[in-house]
């Protein structure tokens, strides 16, 4: 899974200009989602993660359940046991069971 997560690396300019779009219109759920797999090709996990998570609050079912699936990817790249994954799974079962 980080193979294909490194896959979503922007070219020069393309973070900035998907950042202008949800800026834009924070609603676009496709936006962000974009934004967020760009951020995780950047290596900005945490940017990623929030904006995974803001989908998934807004609507769990955005796209059949792409923002998270995307977000379990991140989690088995960067490693299960890993103490941001827990603390991200935490803010994931808020939104899920909050």
């Amino acid at each position: 899974s980080a193979l294909a997560l490194a896959a979503d690396a922007p070219d020069a300019g393309e973070l900035g200009a998907r950042e202008a779009a949800v800026a834009a219109d924070p609603a676009d759920h496709q936006a962000r989602f974009d934004l967020a797999a760009a951020q995780i090709g950047a290596g900005q996990r945490d940017a990623a993660a929030d904006n995974l998570l803001h989908i998934i609050a807004a609507d769990r079912e955005w796209n059949e359940g792409a923002a998270r699936a995307k977000l379990l990817s991140l989690f088995e790249a960067v490693g299960l046991e890993d103490a941001w994954v827990a603390a991200q799974r935490r803010r994931l079962s808020l939104i899920l069971f909050g």
